[in-house]
């Protein structure tokens, strides 16, 4: 193959992959958007409406950490292929749901299928660019749950009025994943080498990449961050309701935070990438792009005061800027610091794990607003970039095993 054709190819995939992660978000988004129908469908409380979410998280959760290792074995072509196919199923069944419990073992079934994508798409990465072009990349296909989260509040609130019914959206959506599936056989090639070509160990397991502090600073900072936009994700048709606000009313802006953040997802990998064309080393324009745009975060303090629509909503537009920016960064470092055997392994450890913090804030969400509103917890929102930077700083260096093993000296 040409180096020029390898170009092509790569970008293919790259392409797939955000395709993959678009279709994602809009399966996962459905019964998000559909809430407030739901709720007063099936007299639903907030707390019950989270434990939905919760079943959905504590299936990613597990199979963040699992599928990663999974991915490791079978490599991203099959593996992809599988979580795909599983996910795409699940949301289609979706429409058979006739009650709470059922809702919560299909959203489970769901979450099984969807944990898989991120540590996937990491390793394919990892698999085909090289590492100055890897932050662009991540950053591509990881601003396809802008995407989806984009596109699902007017396309799902149109099924959903085109049908006269919320069953029909789960299957439309739930058969995008099968048209992804059948480019994506035709375009992966069935092996692909590492994009360097250093001699690089066999896959590593867990007890291998867990003592190393670069790992505890991917997880930690992931576990930190990861839940602010799956508040944003899960609950922000339902807080603009509590705002007063009609979804239908609301349909001009809604998608905004959601746009802000694919923008900030090429701005936080393209501006690192940028970096390193110009000489930066790979450590320092990560941490540089991390540390600049993580303070956008704290825009979510203003937004818990304000009733405004067009300040609320510019309020979240910034602060998923920043987080997407932050996000690239981060899920580029599983690539960046570890040898491309281990990549989906580390990935999917950092995504198990945060997968159980996610839980904790969806619980306390729904507790909380049932007892008092959304305010203190935009407010304790604002904590999480805070310690998410310090994490980075403190953990995300070069150390004494950098370039040796397991590790690549960044």
């Amino acid at each position: 193959m040409s180096g020029e054709r390898s170009k092509e190819l790569r970008w293919w995939i790259g392409g797939l992959l955000f395709a993959s992660t678009t279709i994602n978000y809009i399966d996962r988004q459905a019964l998000n958007v559909l809430a407030p129908y739901l709720k007063a469908e099936y007299r639903w409380t907030n707390t019950d409406f989270a434990s939905l979410v919760i079943s959905f998280r504590l299936a990613y959760a597990l199979m963040q950490g699992f599928g990663g290792r999974a991915i490791d074995w079978l490599g991203s072509r099959r593996g992809l292929a599988f979580s795909v196919t599983w996910y795409s199923v699940a949301s289609m069944l979706t429409a058979l749901a006739g009650g709470i419990w059922s809702f919560r073992v299909l959203r489970f079934l769901l979450g099984t299928g969807e944990g898989a994508n991120w540590p996937g798409a990491t390793k394919a990465v990892a698999e085909n660019f090289p590492p100055k072009e890897r932050g662009f990349a991540v950053a591509f296909f990881d601003s396809g749950s802008a995407v989806g989260g984009a596109i699902a509040p007017a396309f799902i609130v149109w099924l959903y009025h085109l049908f006269g019914g919320w069953r029909p959206a789960f299957i439309v959506t739930g058969l995008f994943g099968f048209v992804w599936l059948a480019v994506w056989l035709a375009v992966a090639p069935k092996h692909v080498p590492p994009a360097t070509d250093d001699g690089a160990p066999p896959r590593a397991s867990w007890g291998a990449v867990i003592p190393h502090r670069q790992t505890w600073g991917i997880v930690i900072t992931r576990a930190l961050l990861d839940p602010y936009w799956f508040f944003v994700a899960d609950w922000f048709a339902i807080f603009l309701t509590s705002k007063g606000y009609k979804i239908e009313d609301t349909l001009w802006g809604f998608w905004l935070p959601f746009v802000a953040a694919q923008f900030g997802s090429f701005f936080g990998g393209g501006l690192s990438s940028w970096l390193i064309h110009r000489g930066w080393s790979v450590g320092s324009a990560r941490r540089a792009t991390f540390v600049g745009c993580g303070p956008l975060m704290l825009l979510l303090l203003p937004a818990s005061f304000t009733s405004s629509l067009p300040v609320l909503l510019g309020c979240f537009a910034l602060a998923t800027f920043g987080y997407a920016a932050c996000s690239a960064i981060y899920l580029t470092l599983p690539s960046d610091l570890f040898v491309s055997e281990s990549v989906a392994t580390v990935s999917g450890l950092s995504g198990g794990i945060t997968g159980f913090t996610a839980i904790a804030m969806t619980y306390s969400v729904g507790y909380v607003t049932d007892r008092y509103s959304f305010t203190p917890v935009l407010q304790a929102a604002c904590l999480l970039p805070v310690l998410a930077i310090a994490a980075y700083l403190l953990l995300v260096r070069n150390t004494a095993s950098s370039g040796k093993g397991l590790l690549v000296h960044i």
